[in-house]
């Protein structure tokens, strides 16, 4: 790498770290602090409730403040990444970077503790102290052996988790790491050698992890700087490189690399030479850890082993061992036990839920935060990539149930699945408020068409689908790229044995098919050979036809292209005077709840009569996630106050909607910010007939409403369930470019219940 590129990939980390704030953290409130109401409860004198609370119950400090889910991330910098002894102020932004980990991946809140003192006695002091404030201490880049002590000492006194990240928890993604490269190799773990380099923290750990899944003591080779651990040998010995002493004359690597099966480095660069690598076993599995330099690098070694299964810690090749896959979520299940130590037990569970998962399909959400990654299982995806979601629900359950099992957990889950989904919930933001359209979904198998059915997130959404739900999706597409698509991917399903094709390009069906949408168009001006033009090549027009022969129950187009386009081919074959498009309804997820918005895309500037249209349709969709509508019709006039052409359209509409029997609250017209702020809604207007906090805005021209959601979409974090094409009796949706696989998955159940279920 040139002078000038390193310096600016330098800047460019400086800068990182320094803007718009200096650091990584912040500190939240979680309750309001508005008035002097809130500020007697948050101190005095309402603080002394909680204080006495926990003075009588000290396990209730779990329930009255946040020591429940708060870790510590402790170190005195004494071993910081490569960069040695940098002392304790300088590994900060480690530390920090550490706790953002911990927040971003299992929503742990993180202090950064970094601590002047090398003596390790004090150190395990200062640590213990601090006892009171935290649910579990992450120990941190502390060298070896100081690091053995302070662990030892720690867990020995305290009565929460004590867990040594440089140990622990790289010795459980290398233990996850090896289950899956043996199972690849067809190797088993008591029948292999292993030659490790390293007798730091990291490298003991793994080693003895390793012989907890099965590994023989006697088929270890230990070596660090000065060659063999070996039994007599006095220079830079302790007792954890003593355990691993072998009864041997042999003195270097060189000397004992031959026939080794698995090596596993965590020393520094080019340790492992070439033909080092020619003499190991065959299908070698070579674990090169060293960070940045790997012990080799892996072109290297495939030069002269061209089958060997290779792990790094770098992230620019297959097999990144980072630790990140395991401490939030190995964290996140003792926590909610109330786990008094993470123990071997839960250690192994770990392992067995991280190797399991890279041998499952690859999740959608992966697969988009590492597009162009082939993601197989095998010998270039041996572990799971760390954004994979599901790593929460998978790993913490089965940490939390081996706590149980183990009997240290003190606040046991009576229902571990369900614990499971609260997880998943906190992760697919959308699961929680999709379980009742999931949950409807499956007492009835529908067949979906996807208009785009080669798209990569129509095939990642059709393999979900059969996973999760009784529905039976069609694909619309040509068979061969569909299969090749599936098979690059890493998915399991294949075209005709798992789900039906229809092919533009060479279908039995074809002559039935522009014969019906000939019949349809015939006096709007569609020729025979526009029909037949159409039915090759408009896949939304294909798929509305299939929903009107009975041939699908419904439709979800618009992965790519204009929403109204799509929306013309809809209309042209679904639509009659008794069945039309109301509107398009977005369901936005935020972090303080759900909010619905309406009409964003199907009327440009709606009638008061398609208003009205619009509230009945959102009311009854609202409905289907479980909640009760709130319905604010929303413009910049507020209540009369203006007399402008939007106002009076809703309030039209209001007055049509006051003359029916309806059984849900609405109000209007009034300013967003009075639909979501109750008491300025009162103020206002008094006798406004809205309770609480509106959870759908309604508008009354297109571009308010879809520019809302797209701020929302984009600045507020906002998660879109939709658009819910309205009125068309959950015969097709039009989703948008930006829909994620989890998207078009959530819509599939959607469209898999029947209208007679909410209508």
């Amino acid at each position: 790498m040139s002078d000038k590129k390193q310096e600016s990939l330098r800047q460019a980390a400086l800068s990182y770290h320094e803007f718009p704030k200096p650091g990584k953290l912040e500190i939240r409130a979680t309750k309001p602090m508005a008035n002097g109401r809130d500020l007697a409860r948050a101190y005095s004198p309402g603080v002394a409730e909680a204080s006495i609370e926990i003075r009588d119950n000290p396990e209730t400090a779990s329930k009255y403040t946040a020591r429940g889910n708060l870790v510590a991330v402790i170190s005195n910098g004494s071993a910081v990444l490569g960069l040695g002894n940098i002392g304790a102020l300088a590994s900060k932004p480690v530390m920090e970077g550490k706790a953002v980990l911990f927040k971003k991946f299992a929503n742990i809140d993180c202090f950064d503790i970094e601590v002047n003192e090398s003596d390790p006695e004090k150190l395990a002091d200062i640590v213990c102290a601090l006892e009171p404030t935290f649910g579990a201490v992450n120990l941190e880049d502390i060298k070896a052996p100081d690091c053995f002590i302070v662990e030892k000492l720690c867990r020995e006194r305290m009565n929460i988790p004590v867990f040594h990240d440089d140990q622990h928890g790289t010795a459980i993604v290398v233990g996850a790491a090896a289950k899956n490269a043996l199972l690849v190799a067809g190797k088993k773990i008591e029948d292999i050698k292993v030659v490790s380099t390293g007798g730091g923290a990291a490298g003991i750990a793994c080693l003895n992890m390793l012989l907890k899944l099965g590994l023989r003591r006697e088929n270890v080779w230990l070596c660090d700087v000065h060659g063999v651990v070996y039994e007599g040998r006095t220079t830079d010995m302790n007792p954890q490189k003593a355990a691993y002493a072998q009864n041997t004359d042999k003195r270097t690597l060189d000397d004992v690399i031959d026939g080794a099966d698995l090596f596993l480095g965590l020393s520094g660069p080019n340790v492992l030479k070439p033909e080092m690598v020619k003499r190991m076993a065959k299908r070698p599995i070579i674990f090169a850890l060293a960070n940045p330099n790997p012990e080799i690098m892996p072109d290297v070694a495939r030069e002269v082993a061209p089958d060997a299964i290779i792990a790094t810690g770098r992230s620019d090749f297959p097999n990144q061992v980072n630790n990140v896959l395991c401490f939030p979520f190995i964290f996140r299940g003792a926590l909610d036990v109330g786990a008094t130590e993470i123990n071997d037990a839960m250690q192994i569970a770990c392992i067995d839920g991280i190797a399991e998962l890279a041998r499952a399909t690859t999740s959608a959400e992966a697969a988009a935060a590492y597009q162009g990654e082939t993601m197989n299982f095998g010998a270039d995806y041996l572990i799971p990539k760390p954004f994979d979601p599901r790593l929460s629900g998978i790993v913490s359950s089965a940490v939390a149930q081996a706590a149980m099992e183990s009997g240290v957990a003190k606040r046991p889950i009576e229902d571990i699945e369900a614990y499971r989904e609260t997880l998943d919930h906190a992760v697919f933001k959308s699961a929680m408020l999709m379980r009742p359209v999931f949950d409807a979904a499956s007492k009835q198998s529908r067949t979906i068409a996807f208009a785009e059915g080669e798209d990569e997130r129509v095939l990642r959404a059709a393999q979900a689908i059969l996973e999760e739900t009784s529905e039976k999706p069609v694909l619309i597409g040509r068979p061969d790229v569909i299969s090749q698509r599936c098979e690059r991917m890493g998915l399991t399903i294949r075209p005709e044995r798992d789900f039906a094709i229809v092919n533009p390009e060479n279908d039995p069906r074809y002559r039935d098919y522009w014969g019906t949408y000939h019949d349809i168009m015939a006096r709007r001006g569609v020729t025979p050979d526009l029909a037949k033009a159409i039915m090759r090549t408009n896949t939304t027009a294909i798929a509305a036809v299939m929903v009107h022969r009975g041939e699908a129950d419904s439709m979800i187009c618009g992965t790519f292209g204009e929403y109204r386009w799509h929306l013309n081919y809809i209309e042209q074959v679904l639509c009659d005077p008794a069945q039309h498009a109301q509107g398009a309804l977005s369901l936005m997820i935020l972090e303080d709840g759900p909010l619905f918005i309406a009409d964003t895309h199907v009327h440009t500037t709606p009638t008061p009569e398609q208003i009205t249209q619009s509230v009945l349709g959102a009311a009854r969709h609202v409905r289907r996630f479980g909640l009760e509508p709130k319905i604010a019709l929303c413009a910049r006039s507020q209540f009369g106050s203006m007399q402008g052409d939007t106002g009076q359209r809703l309030r039209d509409a209001m007055a049509q909607l006051d003359l029916m029997d309806l059984d849900f609250q609405y109000e209007g017209e009034m300013n967003i910010d009075a639909a979501l702020d109750p008491e300025l809604r009162a103020r206002v207007m008094p006798q406004n007939r809205m309770s609480g906090v509106a959870n759908v805005l309604i508008f009354a021209h297109a571009d308010a409403a879809s520019g809302v959601r797209n701020i929302l979409k984009m600045r507020a974090g906002g998660l879109e369930v939709g658009p819910i094409l309205m009125g068309l009796r959950n015969q097709a949706h039009i989703v948008t470019p930006s829909i994620t696989a989890r998207g078009l998955l959530n819509m599939a159940a959607i469209a898999g219940v029947p209208v007679t279920n909410y209508g």
